[in-house]
């Protein structure tokens, strides 16, 4: 269960053991990445993030506002192989990530300054247990207006795990029989989707990859 209470307690990293030691992060690794990324803010006070995937309907970390945004010059991709979660070794899954160029709509997060500490690592802990993101600050705009910097999490290219064929054509039948201990990888999708939908959004990708989906599954 990914929740706030697996992570605190260390049952979410636990839950991931069984990975190859080559791509687990260890918790010294995770601390690393979140001082390095932390180093490179371009601004203090509150913070944003950008939610593109399951931070939309599953945040876990606490904020204060929620809004609608878009990022520039990224676009949504599951280009990530996905051996646990929502995948095994046996029947691989995709995981979701950015690659460059197009445009993402997403949520925008905002979490307070006074509990940044302690919402960041739990933020880290979720999204880097293999370092197949890398932690990047860009500019996000605002649907009501007004724009920001946020921290967004994108795909790392030279990560074992990055697969770059990442065509819904490709990927679909290996995401339609993919699952593990957070369920299926098509679930996933599926819910994306909805988040989207909920929030008068839409992604041409998205809604292709979920329609083979629904072919297959």
């Amino acid at each position: 269960m990914l929740n706030r209470t697996a992570i605190s307690s260390g049952a979410y990293l636990e839950s991931f053991d069984s990975l190859p030691k080559d791509i687990l992060w260890t918790q010294a690794q995770i601390d690393q990445s979140l001082a390095e990324t932390m180093s490179r803010r371009p601004e203090q006070g509150d913070l944003w993030v950008f939610a593109y995937g399951s931070l939309m309907w599953n945040p876990v970390s606490e904020y204060d506002s929620r809004v609608i945004a878009t990022l520039d010059d990224w676009r949504r991709s599951f280009c990530i192989r996905l051996i646990a979660g929502r995948g095994s070794p046996e029947k691989p899954g995709r995981m979701l990530s950015l690659e460059p160029g197009g445009t993402t709509e997403g949520v925008a997060l905002r979490m307070p300054e006074s509990t940044l500490n302690e919402e960041l690592r739990i933020l880290w802990i979720r999204e880097m247990v293999t370092g197949a993101y890398t932690p990047t600050w860009a500019p996000i705009r605002f649907r009501a207006g007004g724009e920001a910097i946020a921290l967004v999490f994108v795909a790392n290219s030279h990560q074992a795990q990055f697969e770059p064929d990442a065509r819904p054509a490709a990927i679909a039948p290996l995401m339609a029989v993919a699952s593990g201990s957070f369920g299926t990888n098509a679930e996933y999708v599926f819910k994306l989707q909805r988040a989207l939908a909920d929030c008068q959004m839409c992604d041409s990708y998205i809604d292709e990859l979920a329609a083979q989906l629904q072919r297959l599954t």
